[in-house]
């Protein structure tokens, strides 16, 4: 018997052992949670029915608990509570309804804050003093990094599609370089999402003023990110691969190969010393039970329940002898913007570094052929714009389209799959793929990207992976400017982001070489050329080497079907009729557009009576040839609405640069109506921001 069967035997036995399965009655109260400061936070728990105290999970985010995150909030929190936790979800300092001012993300305030409140849920009579953090994406960074602050009572975590790197692994730099997409879109996005006012009904008839002093205050991030082009303290706060000892708290990381986030899952899992574990399944950056693309989802909240039994009631609930990572391998599908699910394999390591990969080095010149000779790569700026949506949502056109146009612009080295080894074999990858390139440019600033890609016998190419990196930044962890000496060979590493993907024996595994990817990557201000040497160049590859011959029983990965509480009753406002993604090219000027309706969520109207509106859309230039062309920009449109009130408030950001600096504009214009409908509108702020960043070595 294999030691992972002994392992699934283990959590069997466990699961039938399990003395915790009571169900209760769920209250629900909202709450203000005093700091020691005298702000207020405004939260809102889940609660069982019982006098005897019970754990706690804290969900602590920016995303407005009143409205903008209920839908959600309804699915998870009271499912926890009803199951003998009280579940809490509080918004930061200076959002939703909470008093106070936002200064920054993940900033030193509101970790602070967020250890007061862990203190405080710790000390309160209905709770055992034990503490689990939860959440995705920006709750999930704030758990990771609360836990890096190690409170007594802190005793476990949950953190979905989060970073442990907040330099190169969210969504400012990437490789080290500026990651175009998300640097203007994101930083466009908070913007508009720290413009909206606490509720009425929360904060009481001074709801204006309130509002009004929130806008004063507000400031465009983008300008304060791209002041940090390199490594510094701004990135290494909040960066808990700065120090993994400093957590003690059990870590269970999620991730999904459509989320950018996944590396951090095999960091984690890699270099903690407190008790982790790491799962990955094929999803966008959303929870996995939500039954949005691409699926298969799990039964995730009954997952983090064994997870929370373990840690806060010291319940064996055999988490402790799962693999140390459970994997899915995605199979091998034609190209799509949307899967509603794919096909694949749950596969389980015993550690990470997995001892079931080997790493196989292929040399590039024989991906070629064996022919001899030096390669020149330089892409036409447009290169990048099949490149799909960086945070992936499970919307129709999230993911990259058929990549051939994309291979078109890129130098590309091909490597027949089931040609030799075992005939007629598939190649399993699981892992980070690495990239070595002896490369040499006839400028000192360029990127290099490289897309890992699945190509079929009819031509076909799914992208499968990618990773990019700016030639200044290859030496060390990006910490400062090391322009490249022109037309001098060096080998650099490119690291592709992990995969878990299944090449079918006669397709081709591609790696596909550029030295542009707009809008992912913003460009340097002179195009560059760069000359590879294939027979000093290879790609390694982490092959998994346990065949499909052993069952997902077998090896120790079985998932229950995903549960949820009854979902708030909301009801969708009817969405635009525009495109939710199009290229437009102007032949005569050689510019293209990309438009994008990011598809956050839409209209919809509330049980309790509030509409609530939000229009976006994203659109990026550049014209081939012109790198100092290229404009991002982002623009916003919200509403929040019932019968004795209404605020609205409409938001632009644009991002452009020259040869020397960036450039940051930013408005902002609201307006209130205290009362029915034929009460006073009034003008609560305009304001405009025009800045400036010098450009660095991004």
């Amino acid at each position: 018997m294999t030691t992972t069967d002994r392992g699934a035997d283990r959590r069997t036995d466990a699961r039938a052992d399990r003395r915790f399965d009571a169900r209760f009655e769920v209250t629900v109260r909202d709450e203000w949670v005093p700091l020691p400061d005298g702000t207020r936070l405004h939260a809102r728990i889940w609660a069982p029915e019982t006098t005897a105290p019970v754990p706690v999970l804290l969900e602590y985010l920016p995303y407005r608990l009143d409205d903008w995150t209920a839908p959600r909030d309804s699915e998870r929190h009271p499912w926890y509570a009803a199951r003998g936790y009280a579940s809490v979800r509080v918004d930061i300092r200076g959002t939703g309804s909470s008093d106070g001012l936002f200064d920054d993300e993940y900033s030193e305030q509101e970790l602070t804050d967020g250890i007061a409140l862990i203190e405080w849920l710790a000390a309160q009579p209905w709770s055992t003093g034990a503490i689990g953090a939860f959440g995705i994406s920006w709750g999930g960074f704030n758990a990771l990094q609360l836990a890096g602050r190690a409170p007594a009572a802190l005793k476990a975590i949950v953190t979905v599609c989060s970073t442990d790197d907040r330099y190169d692994n969210d969504v400012h730099y990437i490789g080290g370089a500026v990651l175009g997409i998300d640097m203007a879109s994101w930083g466009g996005t908070m913007f508009a999402f720290n413009s909206r006012p606490p509720r009425p009904e929360v904060v009481g008839a001074d709801w204006v003023a309130r509002w009004r002093e929130r806008l004063e205050h507000n400031r465009p991030m983008t300008t304060t990110w791209l002041s940090h082009q390199e490594r510094d303290d701004y990135w290494r706060h909040g960066s808990v691969c700065e120090d993994y000892s400093s957590i003690t708290a059990a870590v269970l990381a999620v991730g999904g190969w459509a989320d950018p986030y996944r590396d951090a899952v095999l960091r984690l899992v890699e270099n903690l010393d407190a008790p982790v574990k790491g799962i990955i399944g094929p999803w966008s950056h959303q929870y996995p039970d939500r039954g949005l693309a691409p699926g298969p989802g799990i039964g995730f909240l009954q997952e983090t329940l064994r997870w929370w039994d373990h840690w806060l009631r010291d319940i064996p609930t055999g988490v402790d002898a799962e693999p140390a990572l459970r994997a899915w391998i995605n199979d091998s599908e034609p190209p799509a913007t949307y899967y509603a699910e794919r096909t694949g394999r749950w596969v389980a390591a015993s550690a990470w570094p997995a001892p079931e990969t080997e790493a196989r080095t292929v040399p590039l010149h024989t991906l070629r052929g064996g022919g001899d000779g030096d390669v020149v790569v330089r892409s036409p700026q447009s290169t990048g714009l099949d490149a799909g949506r960086f945070f992936p949502f499970g919307n129709a056109t999230d993911l990259p389209p058929d990549q051939r146009a994309e291979d078109g612009r890129s130098v590309c080295f091909d490597l027949p799959v089931g040609g030799s080894g075992e005939p007629g074999a598939p190649l399993d990858v699981l892992g980070r793929v690495v990239v070595d390139l002896a490369v040499s440019s006839d400028v000192p600033h360029g990127t290099v990207i490289v897309r890992l890609c699945d190509v079929a016998p009819d031509g076909s190419s799914t992208l499968v992976t990618r990773g990019v990196l700016n030639l200044a930044k290859r030496n060390g962890r990006h910490l400062a400017d090391d322009p490249m000496e022109a037309r001098v060979e060096q080998t650099v590493r490119v690291e592709l982001v992990s995969t878990g993907h299944s090449f079918p024996a006669g397709h081709r595994l591609r790696v596909a070489v550029s030295s542009a990817y707009w809008p992912w990557v913003w460009p340097h201000p002179v195009e560059a050329t760069l000359t590879i040497a294939p027979e000093r160049s290879g790609v390694t590859l982490p092959v998994w080497t346990r065949g499909r011959d052993v069952s997902p029983t077998d090896d120790g990965v079985v998932f229950e079907a995903p549960e949820r509480a009854e979902p708030l009753a909301i009801t969708r406002l009817p969405a635009s009729d525009r495109p939710q993604r199009s290229i437009t090219h102007d032949v005569e000027t050689g510019e293209w557009v990309l438009d994008v309706d990011p598809g956050y969520g839409g209209g919809r109207e509330y049980p309790d009576g509030l509409v609530f509106t939000e229009d976006s859309r994203e659109t990026y230039r550049i014209v081939d040839g012109d790198p100092l062309s290229a404009v991002a920009e982002s623009r916003w449109a919200i509403g929040l609405e019932k019968p004795t009130w209404r605020a609205w408030l409409e938001t632009t950001s644009r991002v452009t640069a020259s040869a020397d600096a960036y450039r940051i504009e930013n408005t902002v214009v609201a307006w209130a109506r205290d009362g029915g409908p034929d009460a006073e509108v009034v003008r609560v702020a305009e304001r405009t921001f025009d800045e400036s960043v010098p450009r660095t070595s991004a």
